[in-house]
């Protein structure tokens, strides 16, 4: 009982014994003058008594709840939505995955990983080989024993000629997984990779059973149950009630979007949901007035960019695009369109949230009509069309601020609105000018090989350049982080700008945003995971109401 710093003792500073008797006699109604008068008989001052009782009434109200529904919308779905972990694109997939499968590793708030089905994992002297040592006791739905068959099998996904998975570059230098016994497993690489760990914390890497082929269900060893999957409309979880551990709170989930950013909200306000993603910048003062909700925004390297394909007119233009680089008002969009919730951005991915990889020597672009009118007449240009959905919030503002200006350079850009609803499948990548928005990834090296990589299959604007591609591979291997540092900047610049023998990569990225989302005041456990929404698409497992 006794506090030897002297400061006011809480509920942590006591034994487990006496936390459990505390924690135990509030459940079960005890006022705080009968918890206090305990403490104090024991030997407690009364003003210890009262921090005590306090720090333990705080530590009670914030421990989950079983049971309930919660309801989350996201902003985008279509025909194209999928339960296959490696085909995912879009928040609503990644939610699912988090809702029905794990991952061999997990990525924290601060972007370390800990182990997730993976009991604990470690590499060689120069990280070519990654050994894994897996959970026991782990049952996919269908009761069927999690073993190292289930994680081999997965992985062999994800290379190969015949690989249709988004991630494919990320493991491209994974030669072999090798099962060593039923719960271990090996990552065999044709080089050093200190990354590996949170790459298989990325959405892409779930583990599904040995032998799967039929996605219409999702058979995986998640915190939920696949109760209703359709494509375009919602799907619902139960809670696994077999769980390997302490999670999956509520007893339903369902995962929905609503594409229209105003209904989006007003369902928000309502109640109709109670979690929901990309919070349009114009409503965030409704919200923080309106009793019951709040805003949740996390600083973050997520980018808006508009995507000049490379391949044709007019962004195989080189001229044209640094026109386009120069006409973007970036500090305008962030206080004006973003609110505040973001920071200007340099036309390349790698913002200050990377840390020592963000090249904050490079020169920032600054709005200059002249030098865009330069370039454009270079181009021999006059006219262009950019395809535009409300990909994210802001993006549709972004897109006709840019109008504005290029307008002011003789530049008639027609914006031309489309739907949301199979946007990805459709029109992204496909047209000659189109908007794309990026979730950040916990590294650089994940970044720049998923949008930028010359083989990637998310290459915005087929964009190739094999030097990127070779310095990509090359900077796994370099631990001296100057050395690290002067080859992202490097990197940086050749997408931003290009060099003399070669054009940068097409990519207009005026600003980075906060992942700012609605949550309901009902709604406790949602983390501040920088990679996605409402803590990287982590709530599923987390979430719980406070009203059951």
């Amino acid at each position: 009982m006794k506090n030897p710093t002297g400061d006011l003792p809480t509920i942590e500073n006591l034994s487990v014994t006496d936390q459990q008797t505390i924690q135990t006699g509030l459940k079960r109604g005890a006022t705080r003058r009968e918890v206090m008068g305990w403490l104090v008989a024991a030997g407690a001052t009364i003003a210890g008594a009262g921090s005590i009782v306090t720090s333990a009434t705080q530590a009670l109200a914030m421990t989950p709840k079983k049971g309930g529904k919660i309801t989350f919308a996201s902003d985008l779905h279509g025909p194209n939505d999928t339960l296959d972990p490696g085909l995912n694109t879009s928040t609503i997939d990644y939610s699912r995955g988090r809702s029905f499968y794990n991952s061999l590793c997990q990525i924290n708030d601060d972007l370390s990983t800990r182990p997730e089905l993976a009991e604990e994992y470690s590499a060689n002297s120069d990280n070519t080989e990654w050994t894994f040592k897996l959970r026991k006791g782990v049952k996919f739905h269908d009761g069927s024993d999690f073993t190292a068959d289930d994680v081999v099998y997965t992985m062999s996904r994800h290379y190969g000629e015949k690989s249709t998975s988004t991630a494919k570059p990320l493991v491209a230098d994974v030669k072999e997984w090798k099962k060593i016994d039923s719960h271990t497993v090996k990552a065999i690489l044709s080089g050093p990779n200190s990354d590996l760990p949170v790459i298989l914390g990325t959405p892409q890497f779930k583990i599904i059973k040995d032998g799967t082929t039929d996605f219409q269900t999702a058979n995986g060893t998640g915190p939920f149950r696949l109760k209703e999957f359709k494509p375009g409309v919602r799907s619902i979880g139960e809670r696994n009630t077999h769980y390997w551990r302490e999670g999956a709170h509520v007893d339903e989930i369902e995962i929905t979007a609503i594409t229209d950013k105003v209904a989006r909200t007003s369902a928000f306000l309502s109640g109709d949901i109670d979690l929901m993603q990309a919070l349009d910048p114009k409503a965030i003062r409704k919200v923080e007035s309106t009793d019951g909700v709040g805003v949740w925004s996390v600083p973050s390297g997520a980018y808006f960019g508009i995507c000049a394909m490379t391949h044709t007119a007019p962004g195989n233009n080189p001229d044209f695009v640094k026109a386009l680089q120069y006409i973007q008002r970036r500090k305008k969009i962030v206080k004006s369109i973003l609110k505040g919730q973001g920071t200007v951005g340099n036309d390349h991915p790698i913002n200050i949230a990377y840390g020592a990889d963000h090249c904050s020597e490079m020169v920032q672009k600054e709005h200059d009509l002249d030098k865009a009118k330069f370039h454009l007449k270079k181009s021999g240009i006059t006219s262009a069309e950019l395809n535009v959905a409300e990909v994210a919030p802001g993006i549709t503002d972004i897109s006709l601020l840019m109008q504005r200006e290029a307008g002011k350079i003789g530049l008639d850009l027609q914006i031309k609105k489309v739907p949301n609803d199979g946007y990805w499948g459709a029109v992204w990548m496909k047209t000659p000018l189109n908007v794309v928005t990026w979730n950040m990834r916990p590294t650089a090296n994940v970044m720049l090989n998923l949008a930028f990589a010359p083989d990637a299959p998310w290459n915005d604007t087929l964009w190739k350049s094999d030097k990127l591609g070779r310095m990509l591979t090359e900077v796994r291997g370099v631990s001296d982080p100057v050395k690290r540092h002067e080859m992202y900047c490097e990197m940086q610049k050749l997408i931003a700008e290009g060099t003399d023998d070669a054009p940068g990569s097409g990519m207009i990225i005026p600003a980075h945003r906060n992942y700012v989302d609605g949550k309901s005041d009902k709604v406790e456990g949602i983390g501040r995971m920088p990679l996605g929404s409402l803590g990287g698409y982590e709530w599923p497992e987390f979430a719980w109401r406070t009203d059951v």
